[in-house]
């Protein structure tokens, strides 16, 4: 109580200011409203060009029209897959059949107008295998959107014509080709890389990283699209990491301890926006060379590398088995409702060292 009589004690006296303050805000906001605060009115000092037309003529802008779509609306309750895994612990979407819709996925990428780029790589005699990939992914793949094929191989003039949907172009690049199919492989990483700083951060919006030796089956769209996506492993989607042929020696830059990982993803399918390409790739170009240099190839050459890269920075979408399968080896087990993408029955050998 005598706390409180010395805290009034020493309270100061003002006079009544109430009608004068009230007055000088609502003078302060009448002048800001109309003027200054007014989304419409340009910043002070600046002046816009056209400004003497803006009186006459109204802004215009750009009006997208989405179609009405009618579609089943999605349940809470109800998930999508009851038998796999539909979400990784980051949170990152696994895509299978049955978790997602086309339909809306379709227009919600024809409304951003992207390009999508495809990579595949024919060198020596995997040329031969260029023709049944082309047309396979002209009945498969992207199909209603924009895609450029970009074919590196030593081989230009055996590149084979193969009629394409509107909007979609084929492009040759010739590059050198390796006495090893190892080097080929792992050179893979260090060319898409170049070519994304020299070309496809401006023809493209997204890149798709694929093997030449694949056929296209189902349908593989949008639905795959991503800032960093990665393709499980068909022969390890089951496995326990401890099974996983990651690279074990610590020498290596791509090693990756027994005790560590978090799936097996195959290195015939990847890709993502090309900003990020072009960092995986490069990321995987430095770390094969600082393994040359000291006396290393990791066991799974690029794959290996693709591996320890993507355990660092988690892919922002994975991809099911069904976007890589091989059915000689693995059959076609009923958790594999599609296969969309499958690898084409060839002698490694004879290929390989040709």
């Amino acid at each position: 109580m005598a706390e409180l009589l010395r805290t009034k004690a020493r309270k100061p006296q003002y006079c009544s200011l109430g009608p004068v303050a009230f007055l000088l805000i609502m003078l302060f906001l009448v002048f800001f409203g109309a003027g200054i605060l007014s989304p419409r009115m340009p910043m002070l000092g600046t002046r816009q060009e056209g400004a003497g037309e803006a009186a006459e003529k109204p802004i215009s802008l750009p009006v997208v029209t989405l179609p009405r779509m009618v579609y089943p609306q999605p349940k809470v309750l109800t998930p999508s897959r009851k038998d796999v895994l539909v979400l990784t612990p980051w949170l990152a979407p696994i895509v299978w059949e049955g978790t997602f819709n086309i339909d809306i996925l379709n227009e919600q990428f024809r409304v951003q107008n992207v390009t999508i780029g495809l990579t595949v790589f024919a060198i020596k005699k995997y040329v031969v295998f260029l023709k049944l990939f082309l047309e396979t992914a002209e009945e498969h793949f992207m199909v209603g959107h924009k895609v450029n094929y970009y074919v590196f191989t030593d081989r230009p003039a055996d590149v084979p014509r193969v009629p394409l949907r509107g909007g979609r172009r084929l492009l040759v690049l010739q590059v050198p080709g390796a006495a090893r199919w190892q080097d080929v492989s792992m050179r893979r990483m260090e060319t898409i890389s170049r070519f994304c700083a020299q070309r496809f951060l401006h023809e493209v919006d997204f890149l798709v990283c694929a093997d030449v030796d694949l056929r296209f089956r189902d349908h593989v769209g949008v639905e795959i699209l991503s800032a960093r996506f990665a393709t499980l492993h068909p022969g390890f989607y089951r496995a326990a990491r401890r099974a996983f042929t990651y690279e074990r020696r610590p020498r290596s830059r791509a090693h990756i301890p027994r005790d560590q990982g978090d799936f097996y993803y195959v290195g015939a399918f990847f890709g993502g926006s090309v900003a990020e390409v072009q960092r995986l790739t490069s990321a995987c170009h430095r770390a094969m060379t600082a393994d040359r240099a000291n006396g290393i190839e990791a066991v799974w050459h690029d794959e290996s590398h693709l591996n320890r890269y993507l355990l660092d920075h988690k892919p922002t979408k994975v991809l099911s088995p069904e976007y890589l399968w091989d059915e000689q080896l693995l059959g076609w087990p009923a958790v594999m409702e599609k296969l969309r993408c499958v690898a084409v029955p060839k002698d490694h050998r004879e290929i390989r060292h040709r």
